[in-house]
């Protein structure tokens, strides 16, 4: 294994050039949800040369891919990529690493390790920021068969193994009033923004009465059209956040109460429109540590255990699917948050640099040990495999 270690740095030296160019080009080309075109055209193109079958569109999404290479027999592991960014500020959240990390394991590995027992697949993932396509592949079939799922992920400050993270659902509330002119007949209207106040004030007061994992954000989306007309119809959207999918279930049953109780007081009639979001993530102990174990190898320390995430991530379907490990990179200082064009800037530098290196080398070595090592990936799947029994 220290051999096949040492080839596997030496292609990645080999291969450095490259994998850095393919991220700067995903960098300076920031594409959206769904909209990640040049992106997956970059990285699909670069497995093909590399000598991976890649299958373009699936799950139904434009911008996904799965690329395939069989050594032998074994187990299949899968490594994640994503590369949308977000609107605004580009890839501040270092997408740009994640997916050229991904891909370049892959590579890294295939030339290495030319008799590999097992498959490696590359799965490009679109709209991790909004649009969840890893659900829709995790629907559609795309993990069946894959025995352990690995991705990288930047970060700044420390470098670490993720742990725990947030699960999500949004709702949109609607309100329905009845128009009026605002000065001639006030009363003969029904204000829709008064219920949307009214449940903003509600969910406000429900702050203090909720568990400390929880976290409810929201957007106003309508509010009215003109200004000396009673508002006829208005629109408030939460993203709601809970450490477990049932928690975020009991959440939205008490923010559906906050707007009945706004539609009650104001005479609007209220709809809703709900959906499920990023499943909470569980971590896999088994190949955290062995994750942790290759980052050391190439110079990447973290602390011990996994560090749970304030966050949310569609990788978290995932892992509730398929044993999986996500581990986070540094590429910047603790104060530079993420989100921020700061951050962006760290995805373009030299240390962004160095850890996308650094990341293809731990996973591609990782990914070796995997299909080389049957107890190392029995443990990770009875472990997975546990967890999913206490879940049920």
């Amino acid at each position: 294994m220290e051999r096949l270690f040492e080839r596997i740095d030496a292609v990645a030296s080999e291969l450095e050039g490259q994998l850095i160019s393919t991220s700067l080009a995903i960098h300076s080309r920031p594409e959206i949800a769904f909209q990640e075109r040049e992106a997956a055209l970059l990285l699909t193109g670069f497995l093909e040369g590399q000598g991976f079958a890649v299958e373009r569109g699936v799950a139904g999404m434009e911008t996904a891919f799965a690329a395939r290479w069989r050594g032998g027999e074994g187990p299949t592991i899968a490594l994640v990529a994503e590369y949308d960014a977000l609107p605004e500020v580009g890839h501040a959240c270092g997408h740009n690493i994640i997916g050229t990390a991904a891909a370049g394991a892959a590579a890294v590995l295939k030339r290495a390790f030319p008799d590999l027992p097992g498959e490696l697949v590359v799965m490009g993932t679109p709209a991790e920021e909004g649009g969840g396509g890893k659900i829709l592949m995790v629907n559609a079939g795309l993990f069946a068969g894959v025995d352990a799922a690995l991705m990288v992920h930047p970060t700044t400050g420390e470098s670490k193994i993720g742990g725990s993270s947030l699960a999500t659902s949004d709702l949109v509330v609607n309100f329905k009033g009845k128009p009026a002119h605002a000065a001639g007949s006030p009363h003969l209207g029904i204000n829709a923004l008064d219920a949307v106040v009214q449940t903003y004030v509600n969910v406000s007061m429900l702050r203090q009465h909720v568990t400390p994992d929880v976290r409810m954000h929201c957007l106003i989306t309508k509010g009215g059209s003109v200004i000396n007309v009673v508002p006829e119809e208005a629109e408030i959207r939460y993203l709601l956040r809970a450490a477990s999918r049932a928690g975020v279930d009991r959440v939205i049953e008490r923010v559906r109460a906050c707007a009945e109780g706004a539609a009650a007081s104001t005479g609007a009639a209220v709809s809703f429109v709900q959906r499920t979001g990023y499943d909470e993530r569980w971590p896999n102990m088994a190949l955290g540590d062995a994750f942790r174990r290759h980052l050391e190898r190439v110079g990447v320390t973290t602390p011990p255990g996994p560090e749970p995430s304030g966050g949310s991530t569609d990788f978290g379907n995932v892992s509730k699917t398929v044993p999986a490990s996500n581990a986070y990179v540094s590429i910047g200082p603790k104060n530079v948050a993420s989100h921020s064009r700061e951050f962006a800037a760290c995805a373009a530098s030299e240390a962004g640099h160095v850890a996308l290196i650094n990341s293809a080398k731990a996973m591609a070595g990782l990914a070796a040990e995997l299909v080389t090592d049957p107890s190392l990936l029995s443990k990770a799947k009875a472990e997975f495999e546990g967890r999913s029994r206490s879940a049920t």
